[in-house]
């Protein structure tokens, strides 16, 4: 994995809620539940912190809904496939972007057990999509 995107500037988006209707599970695709999103958009923010211009940067909103929008759309199996639907989009409409890091979290699942919530985590440049 390419980790020289560590030390690079991002937008930071932590604690998405929402309500969505993903998993392999019938109740799941019936009942939905809810879903935790954080975001990691990866973009030079130099000029953006010079001008003090959103147009030299992304609106934090702007994210937030296009990821609502994949969560609370249409239904997956996997959440991996909730995140990358989520990447795709955020390249798809930022060419800014250069990477992305997101993880969706189910905190209500079926184990035996106290858990925070389980999910996934994914990071894509645009240079390692395919």
């Amino acid at each position: 994995m390419d980790t020289e995107f560590l030390m690079r500037d991002k937008l930071v988006l932590r604690g998405l809620m929402f309500h969505g209707f993903h998993g392999v599970l019938e109740e799941e695709k019936k009942l939905g539940q809810k879903f935790l999103v954080d975001i990691d958009a990866y973009l030079e923010l130099q000029k953006a912190g010079d001008t003090d211009n959103l147009d030299d940067s992304v609106s934090y909103a702007d994210i937030y809904n296009l990821a609502r929008e994949v969560v609370e759309g249409p239904s997956f199996n996997l959440l991996e496939s909730v995140a990358t639907k989520i990447v795709k989009d955020i390249f798809a409409s930022y060419r800014q972007i250069s990477a992305v890091r997101v993880r969706v979290g189910k905190p209500h699942v079926a184990v035996k057990g106290p858990v925070e919530y389980l999910g996934v985590e994914i990071y894509r440049s645009r240079t390692n999509m395919k």
